[in-house]
């Protein structure tokens, strides 16, 4: 069933989505997820979203905003494949529930610095990943029983993997601009 009500990907929720933290949900096959404690880099949610739209009332709304627009931007964004780099947020984050690609079994730790190579092979996925809202967490994520749909699946492990710090670059460096957007039978689709 489509939803006839267009969804409003604005300037804000861009800047929101950039400023998303990706970890790693080991539950089921495994697959991405926005960090729960720090959906935004900090550990104060609302005060986030503040400083990037200005309203102190509809910060709990704006967050819940993100499933969708995180689901669009997925589907829409254009990104180059090549070299990427970013500061990796969760260096300084811990949590026992979710993990980092990168963090060392061993030591616990993981770079500050991530360097990665963004493939045409992961770009191909990107637009499959089906978001849900994880109502425990509270934050969206990846689905992890079918992270690309329904008979869609990476071509080895450890390129599924490789989509934490592929959707991360993706968030922060994919192009997409704002607009409207409505959900019909095939997903989303500008409006």
């Amino acid at each position: 069933m489509s939803d006839p009500t267009p969804f409003e990907l604005t300037l804000e929720r861009i800047a929101l989505i950039r400023r998303l933290v990706v970890a790693w949900n080991p539950a089921g096959m495994g697959a991405p997820i926005v960090h729960p404690d720090a959906p935004y880099g900090s550990a104060d949610r609302d005060d986030d979203i503040f400083n990037v739209t200005g309203d102190d009332e509809g910060a709990a709304e704006e967050h819940r905003a993100m499933g969708d627009a995180l689901a669009v931007f997925l589907r829409h964004a254009v990104l180059r494949p090549g070299r990427y780099q970013y500061h990796n947020p969760l260096a300084k984050l811990t949590s026992t529930a979710l993990g980092d690609v990168f963090r060392d079994d061993e030591t616990g730790e993981t770079p500050e610095h991530i360097t990665f190579e963004v493939t045409d092979a992961h770009l191909a996925l990107i637009p499959r990943l089906q978001v849900r809202w994880d109502a425990a967490a509270d934050v969206p994520a990846i689905d992890t029983a079918q992270p690309y749909g329904a008979g869609t699946q990476a071509e080895s492990e450890r390129l599924h993997r490789e989509m934490q710090p592929a959707m991360q670059i993706f968030l922060r460096y994919g192009d997409l601009a704002p607009g409207f957007f409505a959900k019909g039978s095939a997903g989303w689709e500008a409006a």
